[in-house]
């Protein structure tokens, strides 16, 4: 395996990481930034206030996008050890 090639698998796998987390980030982000923006307009200092409803949209975002990020998995793996010959080398 050269150089190359185990940089490039690392890169794959970093990526792949990167858009499996995305969608939980997303929602987690988009959802603080508007439960802190009811919370300045309120001016209601409550922790839980954002921290519960992130959560949720945690668990949310992990129930739907779960199928999509599974098949990314699955087929990340696949290619991988599809491919561990030319890797041994």
């Amino acid at each position: 395996m050269t150089p190359e090639s185990a940089i490039e698998i690392l890169k794959q796998a970093l990526m792949m990481a990167f858009w499996i987390g995305a969608p939980l980030l997303v929602a987690g982000f988009v959802v603080g930034v508007i439960f802190s923006l009811i919370q300045v307009v309120t001016s209601m200092q409550d922790s839980a206030f954002s921290t519960v409803p992130r959560l949720a949209a945690f668990l949310v975002a992990l129930l739907v996008a779960l199928p999509w990020m599974l098949r990314q998995m699955i087929s990340y793996t696949c290619g991988i050890l599809g491919d561990l010959s030319r890797y041994a080398r």
